[in-house]
Parts: C-alpha cells; sequence; structure tokens
C-alpha cells in the first residue's frame, strides 16, 4: 500500500517514523510526505502539494494509488482536507470539517460541553470588546481568555490581573489574530494539574491512545509567554488508571456521542487537554489531531503497527483490532527553538551534530529545518529541531534526551532545561 502523510512539522517527523515502520509498506509500497522537511526525508519521499489545494491533492492520490492519507496538522482539518478525500474514495485519517470544529472553535466545544453536561470551566462567548468587558466582571481573577479560532497555540492568555485580562480581550478582538480572534471566549480559570490524553476513535469504537504532560511556557519553572510547547514526556502517571476511566466515562464518550447525535461523527484522534482538578478531571479543550511535541513521544512508546491502526481508524473498524501497545517506559523530548521565539525567531542558523545525537538511541525529529542549495541544514522556523530518548524512568529518558541536546551543534538555539522536572520531582522519594 502507498501512505500520504501531510504536514512538515515535527509531530509529522515521527509520525514519518514510525509510519515507515508499518507492514502496510511492505511488497514495495512507498510513503510519500507533502511538503515533509529534511527529517522526513529519510523516510519518506517527498512530494510538492498544498493542503489546501484540495483538488491536487486528490489527483496525486489517484495518480499515485494511495490507500491512506494521514493529515497531520489541525488546518487542513479545519479547512475540510478529509471530508474532500473521503468524498473522492480515499481512506483517510483525521476528522471532518464539523467534527474538526472541537479545535477549530472554543466556543463550539464549549457550547456541546454544556449541552452534553460534560465536566468543564465557566465561560462566555463575546465578540465585541464593548460585551467583553462586561461579561470580564463575572469572573474571578487569574481568568483564561482565549481566541475562538485556530492562533498557532499562541492565542490564549491566563490573566493573573484584571488589567492583563483586559488587554488580552482588546488584542483578540482588535485583530491581531485575524479570523481566529472574531470571536473570544472568557473561562473560568482551573485549578489543578494539566494532562494530555489521547484517545483514537471512528465515531463509534473508541480505544485510549496513552497520555502526556507537556511544557507550554517558554520559560523554565514553567514561565513566561506560551508557547506551542517546549517539550513533553509520556505516559503521565498523574493521569492514573482511575482518572484516565473517569476522563473516558465522563469526558470523552460523551463527546464522540454528541457529535455523532449532532450528525457530525468524530473520526481521528481525539486530544483531550485536561485540568487534574479537586474534584476530577476538566476539559481545558480538545485538538483534532496529535500534539507536537506530544506526538513525538508516544511514537517513541507505540510498540504496535501505526500504519495499521490508523486504517483501521480510517475504514470505521477500529472494534475489531487490538488496543494499541505502548512500551512502559518513559519517552521524553525537548525543544530546540531559535532564538527569539516565541516572537520572532531567528532564521538561517547552521546545524550539525545530529549523527552524533542519535548515536546512543535518541531520535531527533525535524521540527522547523531547511536544507540550503549547498546542502547546510538550517533553522527554518521557532521550534527547530525535537530531541527525543527513551529510558526506565523519567530521569533516565530526560537524561538521555538532554545528552543528544548538548551533542547538537546550533549556535542559535535554546532549550529549557527542566522538561519532565513535575514527574522527575515525583519520582525522587521512590528512588530514595
Amino acid at each position: 500500500m502507498n501512505i500520504l502523510l501531510l504536514g512538515s512539522g515535527g509531530r509529522e517527523h515521527a509520525l514519518a517514523w514510525k509510519l515507515a515502520q508499518s507492514a502496510l509498506l511492505a511488497g514495495g509500497g512507498t510513503l510519500f510526505a507533502a511538503p515533509g522537511n529534511p527529517g522526513i526525508a529519510a523516510h519518506a519521499q517527498l512530494v510538492a502539494l498544498e493542503a489546501t489545494d484540495h483538488a491536487s491533492v486528490i489527483a496525486f492520490c489517484a495518480a499515485n494509488s494511495i490507500g491512506l492519507v494521514v493529515i497531520g496538522p489541525e488546518a487542513p482539518l479545519v479547512d475540510g482536507l478529509a471530508d474532500s478525500l473521503r468524498g473522492a474514495g480515499i481512506a483517510t485519517f483525521g476528522p471532518s470539517r464539523a467534527a474538526a470544529q472541537l479545535e477549530g472553535s472554543k466556543g463550539f466545544t464549549k457550547d456541546m460541553c454544556a449541552r452534553a453536561g460534560i465536566p468543564t470551566g465557566a465561560y462566555v462567548r463575546v465578540s465585541a470588546l464593548p460585551e467583553a468587558l462586561v461579561a470580564l466582571k463575572g469572573f474571578a481573577i487569574p481568568v483564561v481568555i482565549k481566541a475562538d479560532g485556530l492562533a498557532a497555540g499562541k492565542g490564549v492568555t491566563v490573566a493573573e490581573t484584571r488589567e492583563q485580562a483586559e488587554a488580552a480581550l482588546c488584542e483578540i478582538l482588535s485583530g491581531r489574530f485575524g479570523e481566529a480572534g472574531a470571536e473570544a471566549v472568557i473561562e473560568e480559570f482551573l485549578d489543578g494539574e494539566e494532562a494530555s490524553f489521547f484517545a483514537l476513535t471512528d465515531g463509534a469504537t473508541i480505544l485510549p491512545f496513552g497520555s502526556a504532560q507537556d511544557h507550554k511556557r517558554v520559560g523554565e519553572g514553567d514561565t513566561g509567554p506560551n508557547t506551542g510547547g517546549m517539550g513533553a514526556y509520556s505516559p503521565a502517571r498523574v493521569l492514573t488508571p482511575e482518572i484516565e476511566a473517569e476522563a473516558l466515562t465522563r469526558i470523552i464518550a460523551p463527546t464522540v456521542k454528541a457529535m455523532a447525535d449532532a450528525g457530525m461523527p468524530y473520526s481521528g484522534v481525539l486530544y483531550a487537554g485536561l485540568m487534574l482538578t479537586r474534584t476530577g478531571p476538566q476539559l481545558i479543550e480538545y485538538n483534532a489531531r496529535f500534539g507536537d511535541p506530544e506526538c513525538q513521544v508516544l511514537m517513541m512508546r507505540l510498540d504496535s503497527d501505526l500504519g495499521e491502526i490508523l486504517l483501521a481508524c480510517a475504514e470505521n473498524r477500529l472494534a475489531a483490532i487490538a488496543p494499541p501497545r505502548f512500551s512502559d517506559d518513559t519517552a521524553l523530548t525537548i525543544v530546540i527553538a531559535a532564538e527569539g521565539y516565541p516572537g520572532t525567531p531567528a532564521k538561517g542558523g547552521a546545524i550539525t551534530g545530529l549523527a552524533e545525537a542519535e548515536a546512543d538511541g535518541a531520535k531527533v525529529f525535524h521540527a522547523g529545518t531547511a536544507l540550503t542549495e549547498g546542502g547546510t541544514l538550517v533553522a527554518q522556523g521557532g521550534r527547530v529541531l525535537n530531541a527525543t530518548a527513551r529510558g526506565a524512568s523519567v530521569a533516565e529518558a530526560q537524561a538521555r534526551a538532554y545528552a543528544a541536546v548538548d551533542l547538537v551543534e546550533f549556535a542559535d538555539g535554546f532549550c529549557r532545561r527542566d522538561i519532565g522536572w513535575r514527574e522527575v520531582a515525583r519520582e525522587t522519594p521512590a528512588a530514595g
């Protein structure tokens, strides 16, 4: 079978690395990636396709006998690419445009939770600054302010003062985030520890697909502005089997049912950002695709055939396959970002030392890289590389990942040095 993977970031490099190991490709099958990146090129044949050009993607699939399309990023899903592909009879992993509203509109998700009785924080949707400032008075501080639509992980402010909240509302509703800021959502601040829980569903069957914790803040100690993610580890042991079962029963399953009942069945990976509060897990928000960098640590732990699992999901037969198997090891990934991120990152910095970094079993996924005409690997984005490693404990995985980081030569790069700190701290008493 031939497979087409769409995307170009660290998440897609991790997916390509794992898909390249699939039995689906046995017997001469080819993994294609569009547009891909220099790291993905080691596992897939890169092709020049724009995900926004649905007709061209469909034509490529027809010409190359593509048996499965895997859509990595959220934007093509919200744009309805999965609908176009399925309409052409092509098996596709990823939700429809209607179902992808779970990520594409935070207000949509909040309204769905309210109707289905899914535990989440109180909220108000606003579309104009005067009404927003009035609504804000009904919330205690701290409070969470979010752009309603896709804002590349940067449209969220946890406001510690009322002035910060007002400034965030003004920023969103003044147009900084374009269409993503046509509305804002004011949310109750939930107190607790965050964790990410993943499930695969074909609209009926639900299969848990692991857990992770990521670090959104740019600075050590979880300080500074929010980013797309500076690192992650899996599993998130704070999500005990009992809490996972509660999340499945009270959050994931009611969501899948509500979407099916509304005539927009959800097919793909459902990524639930959870807050573990004193009263149990509550939903912060959904993503309609694998997280980045959470996908990297999930793929490092996955022992099952990813291709076969994603194809079963795309073909609505998850009930017929065995649940995914994951290693008991911890996987931890560290984002190496370009100076200036999450603002304007420095581009063009040369990168070397990746072979040395991977010599001891670590994997360095490319997130924002490019090759010059002379063949030099350079930075091309904010988050540039993901140094990822496994270990019997979080501390061991952390040490191996940072050993890999220290072998990468990238003068314009920086990273946090405390990824996984909460879990390492929890492990320390047991180690003693």
